[in-house]
């Protein structure tokens, strides 16, 4: 993990595309800016474990949906 220290204003840049931009402090909460291309999903870590999981679920509803179907054909 690399660890920086930037100041409301200042940037850091990610690759040739991504820029996360320091856009206010405010007591121990910071508001980031992020530039990417619109083809970069950008969520907060805790939505994007959600969506793992939903995924996860929906694959598992899949395959016994398949299964069964297979099951009632024969």
């Amino acid at each position: 993990m690399l660890v920086l220290t930037r100041k409301k204003g200042e940037s850091v840049v990610i690759g040739d595309q991504i820029v996360v931009e320091i856009v206010e402090i405010d007591g121990d909460q910071i508001r980031l800016g992020i530039t990417a291309p619109k083809n970069i999903q950008i969520h907060r870590a805790e939505i994007y474990q959600a969506i793992q999981e939903e995924n996860k679920e929906a694959l598992t509803v899949s395959e016994n949906f398949i299964k069964n179907i297979k099951k009632n054909s024969k």
